[in-house]
This record gives C-alpha cells, structure tokens and sequence, in this order.
C-alpha cells in the first residue's frame, strides 16, 4: 500500500512538475508537429531515465541534509521555506523565453532526450525540495528498497506520461503553453501552495504544541 502511495504522489508531482515549457518538452512537441512519433517515445524514455537518476541523487542529498539534530527540529518550516522559494522562481521563470537548445538535434530521439535530461537544472533542486516536504507532511515512505524504487518509478513514469501526452497533442498543447500564462506558472504555484501549507502547519504546532 504504502508502494502504491509513494508511486501515485511522485507520479503526480512528476507530471505536473514536467508542465513548465523547458528545452525537454519543447523538444516532445517538437518531435510530435514533424510526426516523428518514434522519436517522441525514444527522447519520452530516455528523459525518464535521466528523471530517475536525478530523484535518486535528490533522496540521498535529501537525507543528508536532513540528517543534522538542527533540520529536523525545524523540518516543516525548512520545507515550507524550499517549496515557497522553488514556487516562485519558477513562476518567476516562466516569464523568460525559453532557449533554443530544444530546436537542436534534428534528427535524434533518445540521444537527444538523453542530453536534454542531463543537462535539465532544475531537476536535482525540485526533487530534493518536494520529498523533503512529501516526507515532512508524512505522505510517503522511503525506508525500504519497494518503497524507494516505487517513489523513483513513479518519477519517471510522470516524465515519460507527460513528454508522449505533449508529442501526440503537439497541436493544441503548443498553443495552450504558448499563450496560456496560467498552464506555464501552474508548477509554481503548485509548489508555493503547498509551501505555504507546510508553513501554517508548522506554525500551528508551534503555536500548540502537544502536550
């Protein structure tokens, strides 16, 4: 059950987190307006791939970090914290045009999606940002390797499920990130939700400790 939580939840945060147009997807639709539908599935998994390892990079700096006496006495508010300030810049983010690097490797799939996946940014910050708080709300467990590699699977089946939706609707999904400001800052307004959530829990327990 508790592998089927962990799968759903990074699952979901995956999908929604891939939303923002950036040099991956760009390139799916891409793939999907020229009907290069094979090349859409090559760049979906290998950006999948690439997602897995990035999340477990993220669950290992995430417990080291989380590893000192001083974060875990304040581990709600340091969430809310990392969830409030990857919110808004990527809100903030939205508004710069993306690069052209999604317009390179013409004629490439999964060697493209492979280096578009290594050379994402933002990949590490998010997911070391979103299990600590998964972790601090106590939504998922990753104390076992079923629970791990379910939480990893979900993440990259998130990805994939994204960059082959965007590939097969190349058409309208092109317009709607093209000219809907609301689709482009939904991660971050996502993320700054539920910072913000995280922050008034924390200071609710501050304000009435149990006893």
């Amino acid at each position: 059950m508790v592998a089927l939580i962990n799968f759903a939840l990074s699952f979901t945060f995956s999908f929604t987190g891939s939303l923002t147009p950036g040099t991956i997807n760009l390139s799916s639709i891409q793939l999907g307006l020229e009907g290069k539908a094979r090349l859409a599935w090559r760049l979906a998994l290998a950006a999948a791939i690439m997602e897995y390892i990035y999340a477990y990079l993220a669950v290992t700096f995430e417990r080291l970090i989380t590893s000192s006496p001083v974060v875990i006495q304040n581990f709600h508010l340091i969430a809310a914290i990392v969830m409030i300030t990857l919110g808004l810049l990527t809100i903030r983010s939205t508004s710069r045009p993306p690069t052209n690097l999604a317009l390179r490797f013409q004629n490439s799939g999964f060697r493209r999606g492979l280096m578009l996946g290594i050379l994402n940014p933002l990949a590490m910050p998010y997911w070391i940002g979103m299990i600590a708080y998964l972790k601090s709300q106590h939504w998922i467990v990753l104390s076992t390797p079923l629970q791990l590699h379910s939480f990893l699977l979900g993440v990259s089946a998130g990805v994939f499920t994204l960059l082959v939706l965007v590939a097969y609707l190349a058409g309208r999904v092109i317009k709607l990130l093209r000219e809907s400001q609301w689709i482009r800052k939904f991660p971050g307004y996502l993320m700054l939700a539920l910072g913000i959530y995280a922050l008034i829990r924390y200071l609710i327990m501050l304000l009435f400790p149990l006893r």
